[in-house]
């Protein structure tokens, strides 16, 4: 499912992971998109094309601008 979560905790070292730095942080299900938005369309879009997912494409949880916030809601025709 592809949604949009609140983060509940931030982050912290992960207790799963057995070397490196890895982190974890506890979200919050608040809503399903309507309408999931591939990172072909994110890496196209010209609002979208600066977030971090699209230069570290690993990334699970990142930060937004409200900016693109609005237009992923927009696109995934979801209304929070």
């Amino acid at each position: 499912m592809v949604g949009v979560a609140r983060v509940v905790r931030e982050f912290y070292p992960d207790p799963t992971a057995d070397e490196g730095d890895w982190s974890a942080v506890d979200l919050a299900p608040v809503k399903p998109l309507a309408r999931p938005v591939s990172l072909a369309v994110i890496k196209a879009d010209k609002t979208l094309k600066e977030m971090k997912l699209v230069k570290q494409s690993r990334l699970s949880v990142m930060p937004v601008t409200a900016g693109q916030f609005t237009r992923l809601l927009a696109l995934a025709e979801t209304k929070v």
